[in-house]
């Protein structure tokens, strides 16, 4: 069994005689090569070459797209900065949305032509035609929270939760279209799975959630998989309290971040509902950690998931990151049947 089809097997709840590894990796994959984040940021072929590295040299079963949350956002319009060797930014000082009668005006851009989305397209394009069987290919696209945030500015749109509900709901069903748009551009050009980041919306509480990103995201999630792909939901922070508005989602698999509740999160699911990741903190457990510990944080963080589970830290891992601390994360997946 390839670690592409022991990914896929445990996302349709089978029993895998290794655990996949599915780590996230931007800033480490780009020092893997040798080149400075902005550049890998930006250039498929080198988001190709470190994701391949990353795959050979400690085992991961995903080879991914994902770069930084300024991808659609640049390509609507939006003022993004581009350090030398740091992820892309939005400015907030700056939002595109930040007269919020500027929604009215704001166009649809075909994914193709827009220069950042054409660029994830092609990385995945170029990693399709290297990965075979042996690998998923994993595309990215922001998720409606996340997304609402980058083009109107995270202090804004919290107060928009409460003085303009119309507002929220008209943007967030135009990202809704653009973000749907993307990521069956990037399924065409060979995505197995995408990945749904929505890291604002751990910032809303669950009766927001449910209101607002919950319907937009089963609206994703639905058609990726029309589309023939698998889902992996990606929300930073504290989420425990969204985890009863995910029962039925129908994610393939959702990231958890450290200080969260892995055990109260599967609980709150079921035992057959979506596979969880997770949740070592990528510092202090994962850069700063030792590999025995980290084998044995591993081993609680499966026992907590069960039945299903995939072996990852909560989420990035930090580009100093220790080799050895990456290794020992593959050596428990390959240690540990599921």
């Amino acid at each position: 069994m390839t670690r592409k089809e022991r990914a896929i097997a445990v996302m349709n709840g089978e029993k895998v005689d290794k655990l996949p590894f599915m780590p996230i990796t931007m800033m480490f994959a780009a020092d893997q090569i040798g080149v400075p984040y902005g550049r890998y940021a930006t250039e498929a072929a080198l988001i190709k070459e470190g994701q391949l590295k990353v795959a050979e040299k400690f085992g991961a079963a995903q080879i991914s797209a994902i770069s930084d949350p300024g991808v659609e956002a640049h390509d609507l319009g939006a003022e993004v900065g581009f350090p030398e060797d740091n992820p892309a930014y939005v400015d907030e000082s700056k939002a595109l949305l930040l007269d919020k009668t500027a929604l009215a005006g704001l166009k649809f851009v075909p994914p193709e032509e827009g220069r950042r989305m054409s660029n994830r397209i092609e990385a995945v394009r170029l990693m399709a035609e290297q990965a075979g069987n042996e690998l998923l290919v994993e595309g990215w696209v922001e998720g409606p929270c996340a997304e609402a945030a980058d083009l109107r500015g995270i202090n804004h749109l919290m107060m928009d939760f409460y003085d303009d509900t119309v507002f929220i709901e008209d943007l967030m069903d135009f990202i809704t279209d653009q973000a749907i748009a993307f990521a069956l551009n990037q399924i065409d050009a060979g995505a197995d799975i995408i990945g749904i980041g929505d890291a604002a919306s751990s910032l809303i509480g669950p009766e927001l959630y449910a209101k607002y990103s919950l319907p937009r995201t089963r609206r994703y999630i639905d058609a990726i998989h029309r589309a023939g792909a698998l889902v992996r939901l990606h929300i930073c922070g504290v989420t425990e309290g969204l985890a009863g508005s995910w029962k039925g989602l129908g994610a393939d698999m959702i990231d958890i971040d450290y200080g969260n509740s892995l055990k109260a999160i599967r609980e709150a699911l079921g035992p057959d509902d979506s596979v969880l990741a997770g949740n070592l903190d990528p510092v202090r457990e994962v850069r700063d950690g030792f590999p025995g510990r980290i084998k044995e944080q591993l081993a609680d963080c499966q026992a907590e998931c069960a039945p299903m589970f995939i072996v990852a830290a909560g989420c990035e891992i930090p580009r100093d990151c220790p080799e050895e601390n990456l290794l020992a994360m593959l050596e428990f997946a390959e240690e540990s049947a599921g």
